[in-house]
């Protein structure tokens, strides 16, 4: 029974430990004071004043260590803890504070003008007398930094006036710092007004935004804590404060409008950071009446000044980050006696106290992103493309009903070459940087094609660590606007034109490796569809390659494959896509691996530096390398190719296994898999068509009136043949020979003019259905549905004498039948 009441008391002592820590910062920051003045003597705390005031604070770590608050250089002061005092003679603060009633306090703790005005005001003998009192006393300074008008008036009435306003500042209860939870209203000794409570994280406690400065002086019936300034009373709700005033007449009109004018009226704990009227006027005329026209975008900017948490000014000894009403984030900081915003002195008028939170009045709007149009969502970085989208008459084209994605090159990705090109091309290359559709960056996936407002498909590819799209990769700073995404890009994208193939056989560096690929009859694989990474040597890597040594190269094939096909690698692979700095192991089409890695933004393989990366093709991607690559782990039984090899690659020491052979590398790894299916003969009659013509008869013109059908029968229906470029085989050619054949005959109408039974955007369906393995599909129609047979009845309804002779032509009667057989294409 004893270990269960031990065990129960503890946890309840822990648990009521624990919950006091969690809330008292303030007590946390003051102890940790202590430890850094510990070489000061006994009960010393280390502060931090800030230089050219008289500020000082308990500070957190980040403080401490910069040796900075708000920007400002901070020197280091040790003082006496509170509630220690100094002796004669001995090192630190060893004697303890005298313990007096809540007006003898006020002296002990420095604050005199306090206690001079509770004496005047005949507060003294409530505040002597008994009771259990919290009084937050204004240090001197905060007296004399009270506005003039208010203290003389203070002064001037001292039997009601002040006497009420000390009681403002007073408390029926003692309420020690860790007593005082964030968030908390306590009623004061003054007509009930409301003292809000923050405690914050960094140890700031504040009562209606003054800070305290000097906590838990304990008296005999109560505490005092030392505040930096005197309290006014808490007006309404900060909608109470907009609608009443003046210079708030265009944030209020906005916030009206944006149906955000009432949440500011309810109870919560708000910060807003308020634009003066002067600040609406500095904006732009258009896009003011573009925000105020469009509810979504007036919204969110009104909510954009609004954060859900109540943030005094003297909380704020550094740079924090506050989520926004909106959902985006704002940065509030300072520097010395100034509040910033995202870095910018802007608040003109700190800690306009209400009942549901804070104003700070700013001078000037912060516009959200998602109140922008995507053409303004470029940054600092992006000023020359969002410069010549708009110089080239792009930026109309952008509507702000519309949607839209920019893929904004970097600044320093446009050279002065590209800067002088012919405008026309200049704007056909800023055409491939902006998409039709938005596109938000946790939408886009691998192997995925976007079409561009000049109607190319770029494609786009995801690494482990790395977006890129085309030949360009992404870096951070995507944006969301009212209209569209911007995503920002190291490089120019260059959409690819050609395929493998055209680009070797375009480039005369080459032109060896190419000649090796078509002797080893690989050059149709570089010319179909496929996603390939090639590396590819340039003609010195072959040099003193003889034509002997060629020929012997040739004619060992499956030598010559197992080398080229190392250099092979299925999958499209952008050098900047990789981590830098790390090694990817790549898997070759020969079966051997490949090491790559980015240093300096130089593309390293095997060790071996590429002279020129990311150049795209329309099946994949080509690496430039001037050495012949060889697996390290490949022997050679042949003396001639040794020779061979070892004048070409002089990195690695080739092995040599005498009667070693190269494994046979069929072009299984790419299959050209045709699947047919076939259409039932459709029959199509037109309306029959009946006129009226003349024959001559025995000599005698005859009138004759005459039905015609014409039935048109298809006998052969089309052969539909898709081909499929694939690697390792086909173990779906029959599912998808089934899908196909039940799609056909779900076509029962013949299509005129081409012919084509199922439509390009209806194979899309059916092979996305079909599974992800068929990854690239082309369509080959052979032998288009045509008119195989056509049968014409004509049917004789009527025939009379003509009065009048016509001029005669000589015409075939009767029933005629022609058969017409079309030639295949």
């Amino acid at each position: 029974m004893k270990i269960f009441f031990l065990f129960t008391f503890s946890t309840f002592l822990l648990s009521a430990f624990e919950q006091a820590a969690a809330s008292a910062h303030y007590d946390k920051i003051l102890t940790h004071s202590r430890i850094r003045a510990r070489d000061q003597g006994p009960n010393v705390c280390a502060l931090q004043q800030v230089m050219g005031t008289k500020k000082k604070y308990f500070s957190t770590c980040r403080n401490w260590y910069q040796g900075a608050i708000c920007g400002k250089k901070a020197t280091v002061l040790y003082e006496c803890c509170p509630g220690y005092l100094k002796m004669d003679g001995t090192r630190g603060c060893p004697a303890v504070a005298p313990i007096d009633h809540v007006y003898g306090t006020l002296g002990i703790v420095g604050a005199t003008s306090t206690q001079q005005y509770s004496d005047i005001s005949r507060l003294r003998e409530e505040i002597e007398g008994r009771g259990s009192f919290t009084f937050f006393a204004p240090s001197n300074e905060a007296w004399e930094q009270l506005n003039s008008e208010i203290h003389k008036n203070l002064v001037d009435n001292v039997n009601i006036e002040l006497y009420n306003a000390l009681h403002h500042h007073m408390v029926n209860k003692r309420m020690l710092t860790k007593d005082l939870k964030n968030g908390m209203t306590l009623v004061s000794m003054y007509n009930d007004q409301k003292l809000l409570i923050n405690h914050y994280p960094n140890g700031v406690v504040t009562v209606n935004c003054a800070r305290i400065i000097h906590g838990n002086q304990i008296a005999t019936n109560g505490v005092v804590h030392v505040i930096d300034r005197v309290l006014t009373a808490v007006g309404n709700t900060i909608q109470d404060f907009i609608e009443v005033e003046d210079d708030l007449s265009s944030l209020r009109a906005a916030a009206i409008t944006s149906d955000v004018l009432d949440t500011l009226g309810r109870p919560g704990h708000y910060t807003l950071f308020a634009p003066t009227n002067e600040a609406f006027e500095r904006l732009p005329r258009g896009v003011l009446e573009r925000i105020m026209g469009d509810k979504v975008a007036s919204e969110a900017l009104v909510k954009f000044h609004i954060l859900n948490t109540l943030q005094c000014s003297e909380a704020i000894t550094g740079g924090a980050v506050y989520e926004t009403l909106e959902g985006n984030t704002v940065e509030v900081g300072c520097d010395g006696e100034s509040l910033t915003v995202n870095g910018v002195k802007m608040v003109k008028r700190k800690d306009i106290v209400t009942s549901n939170g804070v104003i700070h009045l700013i001078d000037e709007v912060l516009i959200p992103d998602s109140a922008k149009q995507v053409i303004e969502l470029g940054g600092a970085q992006q000023t020359t493309f969002t410069d010549l989208v708009a110089q080239l008459g792009l930026a109309s084209s952008l509507r702000p009903e519309g949607q839209y994605t920019l893929l904004a090159p970097l600044n320093g990705a446009f050279s002065d070459d590209t800067l002088r090109m012919d405008q026309r091309l200049l704007k056909t290359i800023l055409q491939n940087h902006i998409i039709k559709v938005k596109v938000g960056l946790n939408e886009l996936y691998n192997g995925q094609e976007l079409e561009t407002i000049g109607g190319k498909l770029l494609r786009v590819f995801v690494y482990r660590t790395a977006v890129c799209i085309e030949n360009s990769c992404m870096v951070r700073g995507s944006k969301e606007g009212r209209n569209g995404f911007i995503h920002i890009f190291r490089q120019i994208i260059n959409p690819a034109e050609k395929t493998l193939h055209e680009m070797l056989r375009n480039d005369k560096r080459f032109s060896v490796f190419l000649s090796l690929v078509k002797a080893a009859d690989l050059d149709d694989v570089l010319s179909r569809p496929g996603e390939w990474t090639l590396f590819v040597p340039t003609n010195d890597a072959f040099k003193g390659l003889t034509d002997d040594d060629k020929d012997i190269l040739i004619r060992d094939k499956n030598a010559l494959r197992n080398i080229l096909l190392y250099h092979l690698t299925q999958g499209v692979f952008i050098g900047s896509g990789f981590e830098p700095g790390v090694t990817n192991i790549l898997k070759t089409i020969q079966g051997g691996k490949l090491y790559l890695k980015t240093v300096n933004d130089t593309l390293l393989v095997n060790e071996l530096k590429s002279r020129e990366s990311d150049l795209m093709a329309t099946n994949g991607v080509i690496h430039v390398i001037d050495k012949l690559l060889y697996p390290a782990d490949l022997p050679v039984g042949n003396d001639q190719l040794l020779t061979i090899l070892k004048k070409l690659i002089k990195y690695i020491q080739i092995k040599f296994v005498r009667d070693s052979t190269f494994k046979e590398i069929p072009l299984t790894f790419y299959k050209i898999n045709i699947i047919e299916s076939n259409v039932q003969p459709i029959i199509r009659k037109e309306e029959p068509i009946i006129k009226t013509y003349t024959k001559i008869i025995d000599g005698r013109p005859v009138e004759v009136t005459e039905k015609k059908v014409t039935e048109e029968r298809i006998i052969q229906g089309p052969e539909i043949k898709y081909t499929r470029i694939t690697a390792g085989g086909s173990d779906n050619e029959e599912k998808l020979k089934k899908l196909l054949e039940e799609e056909v005959t779900k076509v029962t109408k013949f299509i005129e003019g081409d012919g084509h039974l199922l439509e390009d955007e209806e194979i899309k369906r059916l092979l996305q259905g079909a599974g992800t393995e068929y990854t690239k599909v082309t369509k080959v129609i052979e032998r288009e549905p045509q008119i195989i047979e056509r049968e014409i009845k004509k049917v004789h309804l009527e025939e009379a004498p003509v009065r009048k002779a016509q001029p005669t032509r000589r015409t075939q009667g009767g029933t005629a039948r022609r058969r017409t057989r079309l030639a295949n294409h």
